[in-house]
C-alpha cells in the first residue's frame, strides 16, 4: 500500500468538501469502496454514500452495497433511478452510458443541491482513461469530481489499498450494469433485463464471480450467450451446474443457451 497516495487522497476529498458534506457515488464496487473509506477518514459523517437503484442493478449487488457501506462506516441513501425510461437508453443506439450515467449524476447533483454538499464524487481511475468512456462526459457536465484519478490511483493501487486497508470488496471483479448485455441496436426494456437478470442469479447461487449474460436476437430468436472468468469455464462442464443454467435460460425464454469461449471481455 502506498500510504502517501492514500493520505493524499484523504487530504483531497478533504479539501473538496470543505466545511460541507462530501457525496459519494457508491455501487458497491472496489473502487468507489475505496474512495468512500477515505471519504469516511477524512469527514467522518460529512461524508455520504448515494447509491442509485434501478431493474438494470441486480438485487444482489443492492444489498452487498448496504453491507459494504454499512462496513465502512458510512452514511448511505438509495435513490430511485429511471433510466430505463428514456428513450436515448432504452434505443441503445451507441451512447447508452452516457445517458445512464446522466441520470445517476442528475440525482446525485440534486441531493448535493438540497444538502448544500461541497462535491460529488465518483471512483474514475487512471485505467479508465484509456477506454471509451462516455461517462466522463456526463460526469464533466454535472461537475462530478474524480478523486482517484486526481491523486494517480491505478486499478493494481486500488486493490492493493483496499486490502491492506481491510476492505472486503478488495478483490471484487469488476461489475457493469445489466444494460451493458445488449449490443448497441438491440433495443433494452424492462422484461428483457428482468430475464438476464435471473439467469445471473442462477450464476451467482452456482459459485460464478465473473460472468455476464448477453442477450442475443438471432434470425427472430433470442440467445443467451454466457461469458465467465476463463479460469471458471471448466465448472460449467459438471452435469448438474449445466442443467441448472440451461433450464433457468429456457425458462426465460431463450432459445439457446450457449457459452462463449473466448470468456469474460468487457
Amino acid at each position: 500500500m502506498n500510504d502517501a497516495r492514500y493520505q493524499a487522497l484523504v487530504a483531497h476529498l478533504r479539501a473538496l468538501a470543505g466545511d460541507a458534506e462530501l457525496i459519494v457515488t457508491f455501487s458497491g464496487g472496489v473502487d468507489s469502496a475505496l474512495v468512500l473509506r477515505a471519504a469516511v477518514d477524512a469527514l467522518g459523517e460529512r461524508a455520504l454514500a448515494l447509491t442509485a437503484v434501478s431493474p438494470t442493478l441486480p438485487v444482489e449487488e443492492t444489498e452487498a452495497a448496504i453491507a459494504l457501506a454499512k462496513e465502512l462506516g458510512a452514511r448511505h441513501e438509495l435513490v430511485d433511478a429511471h433510466e430505463l425510461e428514456v428513450e436515448a437508453y432504452a434505443a441503445n443506439t451507441g451512447d447508452r452510458c452516457y445517458h445512464c450515467k446522466s441520470e445517476l449524476f442528475a440525482l446525485a447533483s440534486a441531493a448535493a443541491t438540497a444538502r448544500g454538499a461541497g462535491a460529488v464524487v465518483d471512483g474514475t481511475i487512471v485505467d479508465d482513461l484509456g477506454d471509451h468512456r462516455p461517462g466522463l462526459k456526463a460526469a464533466a457536465e454535472r461537475g462530478v469530481r474524480h478523486p482517484l484519478l486526481d491523486v494517480g490511483y491505478t486499478k493494481v493501487e486500488v486493490r492493493e489499498t483496499a486490502r491492506a486497508l481491510g476492505i472486503r470488496a478488495w478483490d471484487k471483479p469488476s461489475f457493469a450494469c445489466l444494460g451493458s448485455r445488449f449490443a448497441p441496436g438491440t433495443r433494452v426494456t424492462l422484461d428483457r433485463v428482468l430475464r438476464v437478470a435471473r439467469v445471473e442469479t442462477v450464476l451467482r447461487r452456482e459459485g460464478f464471480r465473473q460472468f455476464r449474460v448477453r442477450f442475443q436476437p438471432a434470425d427472430g430468436q433470442e440467445h443467451a450467450r454466457i461469458e465467465l472468468g476463463v479460469d471458471e469455464i471448466p465448472r460449467l462442464g459438471d452435469p448438474g451446474i449445466r442443467e441448472r443454467v440451461l433450464e433457468a435460460g429456457k425458462r426465460e425464454g431463450f432459445s439457446r443457451v450457449v457459452l462463449d469461449l473466448g470468456g469474460y471481455g468487457r
